[in-house]
């Protein structure tokens, strides 16, 4: 039975005629070349709609070969280098300044009481050389020459008693040496030689006698024992003197032959404690004029360049000081190197350097006149007269 048109094997659909169909493409079938021959204009297959394509591949990323060259390293530029280095010296220096500022001894030294001068211009150091002994075995005593405390009277006295003035002006400094045998007021013991206070009271009756004895009012104390100041001569090498003539001690046996040359800590201390010397006629004042030239030596080897930047005379020198030197508990270490600073000019002269005037050789008696225009002129931080100038 004939429906009409061309039977596809479906009933005929109601409704206008659709027209005829063309022919029917035959389904695409992918050709593979023959051996020897290529693709015709390539690859002829349709690429699939973007909706049925899978995700893109994962790209990883690119791996430096196994044994290929390293990567290079930054360079230090010079400014890093020179930041780090001042980093390094700044610790340094912090770590030397707290450690000197626990390790070194203090006492109660200066104190308020009734009648203390007032306050006046500059700055005063009580610098003290003490005889005492403690920590020295028999050999140090011996090597040292510190002779018997029993024939020196017992107690611990004074050899050194000096009085450093840093002014608030121009005006120089001033390092002054009061002799150990003057006869001065100590309070509640009558008059008395003024080491003798030290012997007494210790420290702090020691500084209010010499306040009351010259009227000025001292900021600061520091004391050297000694076994202490032996071993920073040492540490730092030796300090260079320049001997006038020989001196020799019948007394202590220390022999120092004349020349130029470096003292030890034992010469060193005999130097400054000599007075039975032929080199030494006014016994306690040619003992303090050496005592003053030695620490303008000592102060100016401490603070050079050579001692600072050398670490075998730099770390034992901060391991000796903090046992070789007592300050006042209300003292710091910013104060000692002011002090250092101020005197460093001694040798050159630009630190006055005098003793309280006298009247005679013993030392035991002030010229009142000269005495009284030397402490006035250091309350004021004015020049000194020149008459009042003792060497």
């Amino acid at each position: 039975m004939s429906y009409g048109g061309d039977y596809d094997g479906y009933p005929p659909r109601s409704g206008p005629r659709q027209p005829p169909r063309g022919p029917r493409r035959p389904q695409h079938t992918q050709m593979m070349p023959l051996p020897g021959q290529e693709r015709p204009y390539g690859d002829q297959r349709r690429a699939e709609p973007p909706h049925r394509q899978g995700p893109p591949p994962r790209q990883e990323p690119p791996q430096r070969p196994m044994g290929g060259p390293p990567r290079r390293r930054r360079r230090w530029g010079f400014g890093r280098i020179l930041l780090t280095l001042l980093t390094v010296i700044v610790l340094l220096i912090a770590g030397v300044w707290i450690y000197l500022e626990v390790s070194i001894n203090r006492i109660d030294a200066i104190h308020d009481y009734a009648g203390r001068p007032a306050a006046a211009s500059g700055t005063n150091w009580l610098i003290v050389g003490s005889d005492s002994r403690e920590g020295l075995s028999a050999e140090d005593e011996e090597r040292l020459a510190t002779g018997d405390v029993a024939a020196a009277g017992g107690g611990t006295r004074t050899d050194t008693i000096m009085v450093a003035h840093i002014p608030d002006n121009g005006t120089p400094p001033t390092l002054l040496s009061l002799p150990r045998d003057s006869e001065v007021k100590v309070p509640g013991h009558g008059t008395s030689k003024i080491n003798s206070a030290f012997s007494i009271g210790g420290p702090k009756l020691l500084t209010e006698t010499v306040e009351g004895a010259t009227g000025l009012r001292m900021d600061h104390y520091a004391e050297i024992g000694f076994g202490g100041f032996a071993k920073i001569v040492d540490a730092i090498g030796g300090v260079n003197m320049c001997i006038d003539k020989e001196m020799d001690d019948p007394m202590t046996g220390v022999r120092i032959p004349p020349g130029c040359q470096d003292l030890d800590g034992p010469q060193a201390l005999g130097f400054v404690r000599m007075r039975h010397a032929t080199a030494t006629p006014r016994s306690d004042l040619d003992r303090a004029a050496n005592q003053r030239k030695f620490i303008g030596a000592l102060v100016s080897e401490m603070a050079s360049p050579g001692t600072f930047l050398n670490p075998f005379d730099l770390f034992p020198l901060l391991g000796a000081a903090p046992d070789a030197l007592t300050m006042d508990s209300g003292d710091h270490v910013h104060n000692l190197v002011g002090l250092a600073w101020a005197m460093r000019g001694i040798s050159s002269g630009g630190v006055v350097t005098t003793t309280v005037p006298v009247t005679s050789a013993s030392a035991e008696k002030w010229d009142k006149t000269k005495s009284k225009q030397l402490f006035d002129a250091l309350r004021g931080d004015t020049p000194i007269p020149d008459s009042a100038i003792f060497h």
